[in-house]
């Protein structure tokens, strides 16, 4: 009656474990977050930030693939990821800050914004871009009315140019440079600037550290200054003729422009014939792709997932056009110490002020 009794008790104990094991196959994963299916490890929400350096809804529509190309390639690494959201910031500042709050797990940022929120964030990224057929630290090298176009070489840094629009202002600096004459503080302080946010490398603070360099002074010395909310806002004003004289941008701002300078801005002539560079930096480091260190998803074996996707990324057709909106043709890993002169540049700011 014993044996009986311990082989009903043995049936019960195994009949409550298939059925406790039941549970976790019933919603497809198990007790680690993976998935019995594919063994990955299970994330509802991946988000990505990008700073608002083109107009947002352009960038919202450009990177839309980007949400099924990095869903596979995060598969491909161990990571099934149910929903890719893309949100575009209302400035530079508010990425770095939602990396810093972990409200965003992965940013596509300027090395100047990620300088300063790296106590938040981590660099694992440095996108690379093809270089310019023209490359001078001397201005007037610019100004041959033909449009810039790319190379073949692939750099890892990138120039911000001082540029002056078609406005009676404008095109008396302009012609100062051309003429081999050099330019004073009188001459750039007549003039309306349009300037990007303080943590914006090539609309705020290489154009400072060129106003330091040349006239010991910085933006926030200029008499008239106005702050966009993005280079296309910006170029609109320039080509308007009487709101701004100058602006600060990317060296190849020039390029995605061209089509709105005589269509939606109205010019008739071509914006290589009605704008000219009347300053230019020195090279600046390229845009970083960085995580957050405080969002709950984060760790070592994701943040090499994310590496490893965007790598395989930029080295499909797909996957550059997607990144093109950035200037983007490529991805190489990273380190903090690659953007020591970035924290160079902001101490060069702040001392400037």
């Amino acid at each position: 009656m014993r044996k009986y009794l311990l082989s009903f008790m043995v049936l019960a104990v195994i009949s409550v474990l298939v059925a406790c094991g039941g549970t976790d196959s019933d919603n497809g994963t198990s007790d680690d977050g993976a998935s019995e299916d594919t063994g990955n490890v299970q994330i509802d929400e991946l988000t990505i930030g990008f700073v608002p350096s083109r107009e947002p809804e352009e960038i919202i529509t450009a990177t839309e693939p980007l949400k099924e190309l990095l869903t596979k390639e995060l598969a491909e690494q161990g990571y099934d990821v149910e929903n890719v959201d893309i949100t575009v910031g209302t400035n530079y500042e508010a990425v770095g800050e939602g990396l810093s709050a972990g409200t965003i797990d992965v940013g596509l940022i300027p090395g100047g914004t990620y300088v300063l929120y790296d106590d938040g964030a981590e660099v694992v990224l440095t996108a690379t871009r093809a270089g310019l057929n023209k490359d001078s630290d001397n201005a007037s090298d610019w100004n041959d009315n033909k449009p810039t176009e790319p190379s073949d070489e692939q750099v890892t840094y990138y120039r911000a140019l001082i540029i002056a629009g078609p406005s009676e202002k404008g095109q008396e600096l302009a012609e100062k440079v051309n003429n081999g004459e050099e330019l004073t503080w009188e001459d750039v302080n007549s003039a309306s600037w349009a300037v990007m946010s303080s943590s914006s490398p090539a609309g705020y603070i290489y154009p400072a550290i060129w106003l330091g360099d040349n006239f010991d002074k910085t933006i926030t010395d200029l008499d008239n200054v106005i702050q966009s909310d993005s280079y296309g806002s910006a170029f609109a004003r320039l080509a308007e003729g009487k709101q701004i004289d100058v602006l600060v941008t990317y060296a190849d701002a020039r390029r995605d422009n061209e089509d709105s300078w005589t269509s939606d801005f109205n010019r008739e002539k071509s914006i290589w014939e009605e704008t000219n560079v009347i300053g230019v930096t020195p090279g600046i480091y390229n845009d970083t792709v960085s995580v957050s260190k405080n969002s709950d998803i984060m760790d070592d074996g994701l943040k090499q997932a994310i590496q490893q996707a965007f790598i395989n990324i930029g080295e499909t057709e797909e996957g550059k056009e997607v990144i093109s909106i950035y200037n983007h043709e490529g991805y190489q890993i990273s380190k903090d110490s690659d953007y020591d002169d970035e924290r160079t540049a902001q101490e060069v700011v702040r001392n400037l002020k």
